[in-house]
């Protein structure tokens, strides 16, 4: 038993470091002037510090904040209300709800920026506008991830048993969904965000082919700065990584939480 542990545990060792590695290289490289030989030079943080004075720098970064707030505010809304219907109204349909919902796993950026491109690219509408087109492309590559994470968080309440008390309560079903389910899910929610944060925040490819250079955000920076220094191009990818790693560390908290809540609820009950 013993042995089967460790080998469990050497196992595990060789993956993270295998993971780990490219980061770790990546974040010595960007704190050394020189490393042209097998031990770097020059120990300096200039890189961070030209980072985070840089104008550009912050604006992508402010871009890319704005790319994740509006696609997945409308993506929630979109999924709350769908769910609602489906659930209490034609329950039948929920299954092909989850099915639409489910596709864009299979959608690759760069089909899904040339169909977008193709589709409303000459129309005489709002729809033809970049800004337009990359958040409904968002929209979409966030929407299995926002649906699923929803999705769950109504089964764990028994959203319509819950609903059913507050109609005998005299409240309507829909201001029963939005003052009692939403605030129960609410930690889905967060989750379900979260990782839409994370998908939007790592995208280059539908960002480069539906918006150019009209919009750059951090990815595209990213990709500007190799071209020039790639001792500073490391120091972006090693703060970009950090805050993947701060959302993942979010939604790892409020994902036990949650589960300790659960088992709290269940013990009382």
């Amino acid at each position: 038993m013993k042995k089967k542990n460790v080998g469990a545990v050497l196992a595990i060792a060789v993956i993270l470091v295998y993971l780990l590695l490219p980061l770790a290289v990546s974040i010595i490289y960007s704190l050394f002037s020189n490393w042209t030989q097998v031990i770097p030079r020059g120990f300096t943080v200039e890189n961070y510090v030209e980072l985070f004075t840089n104008p550009d720098f912050l604006a992508s970064l402010g871009r890319t904040l704005v790319l994740c707030i509006f696609p997945i505010i409308c993506t929630i809304v979109i999924v709350l209300l769908a769910l609602f219907v489906t659930t209490i109204f034609f329950p039948k349909l929920e299954k092909y709800v989850q099915v639409i919902c489910m596709i864009p796993y299979t959608i690759q950026g760069v089909i899904l920026s040339v169909s977008i491109l193709s589709v409303y690219i000459n129309n005489p509408t709002f729809l033809s506008e970049r800004l337009v087109m990359l958040f409904g492309a968002y929209c979409v590559i966030i929407l299995p991830y926002i649906y699923q994470g929803i999705r769950n968080g109504m089964r764990a309440v028994n959203m319509p048993m819950l609903l059913e008390a507050a109609e005998m309560l005299g409240a309507s079903r829909l201001y029963a969904f939005f003052r009692v389910i939403v605030p129960n899910i609410l930690s889905a929610i967060i989750v379900s965000s979260l990782l839409a944060v994370g998908i939007i925040f790592g995208d280059y490819v539908l960002v480069r082919n539906l918006a150019g250079s009209s919009f750059p955000n951090v990815q595209i920076f990213l990709y500007q700065t190799m071209k020039s220094d790639s001792m500073k191009a490391s120091a972006v990818f090693v703060v970009i990584m950090a805050m993947t790693f701060l959302i993942a560390a979010i939604v790892l908290f409020l994902k036990s939480r949650d589960g300790h809540e659960r088992s709290k609820r269940k013990v009382k009950e």
